[in-house]
């Protein structure tokens, strides 16, 4: 058998390792792509907790002004409706009351 020459063996290298890259690429990539995938969930998780505590502390805020206005705001007293004195007059014939009103 002959040997081989070095640029034989180093063409045979090459190839070998394009074959394996070639293998592993597609593995490679969709482990990259499900992780991006997890990522962007965690991401979508992460954004919706987010909103979830600005709406609460809003609220938590809204609340916080619709009870100090409730504090600020001051029973009123009812208002003083005078009251018309009434226009009869009582008299006194004999043992007779007689009232004349106007």
């Amino acid at each position: 058998m002959s040997a081989l020459r070095p640029s034989t063996i180093f063409t045979v290298a090459m190839l070998a390792t394009a074959v394996l890259a070639g293998v592993c690429l597609p593995a490679s990539a969709q482990a990259l792509n499900s992780a991006t995938g997890n990522n962007a969930l965690i991401r979508q998780n992460d954004l919706q907790i987010l909103q979830n505590r600005i709406q609460r502390q809003q609220y938590q805020q809204q609340q916080q002004q619709y009870r100090a206005q409730d504090r600020q705001i001051v029973q009123q007293p009812p208002p003083v409706v005078q009251q018309l004195k009434p226009s009869c007059r009582t008299q006194i014939i004999g043992t007779t009351a007689v009232s004349n009103c106007r």
